[in-house]
């Protein structure tokens, strides 16, 4: 599926194909950064790192993490495990 994606400078790429799950994505409707899990349909589907319900983004409205967004999402899970609120 070729989606165009969004960098954090907020100019267009060349369509990209789906990442791989697990991939970091950020949906910048929500500005919320997420796990990409999968495709349903029109629809790419992104979990919270820290766990929680999954959520429908359109592609075009979804781009990848820069290296300090995947940092800071990776550093917030931690904290939340330390903490025991996931596993």
């Amino acid at each position: 599926m070729a989606v165009q994606n969004l960098p954090a400078s907020g100019q267009r790429l060349r369509p990209a194909h789906v990442p791989e799950p697990g991939t970091l994505m950020v949906d910048i409707g929500r500005d919320c950064v997420g796990e990409f899990r999968g495709v349903a349909g029109p629809h790419w589907f992104l979990r919270p790192v820290c766990g929680g319900t999954e959520w429908e983004a359109k592609p075009e409205h979804v781009r990848l993490a820069t290296p300090a967004e995947r940092l800071s999402a990776r550093t917030a899970r931690e904290n939340a495990r330390s903490r025991g609120e996931v596993a």
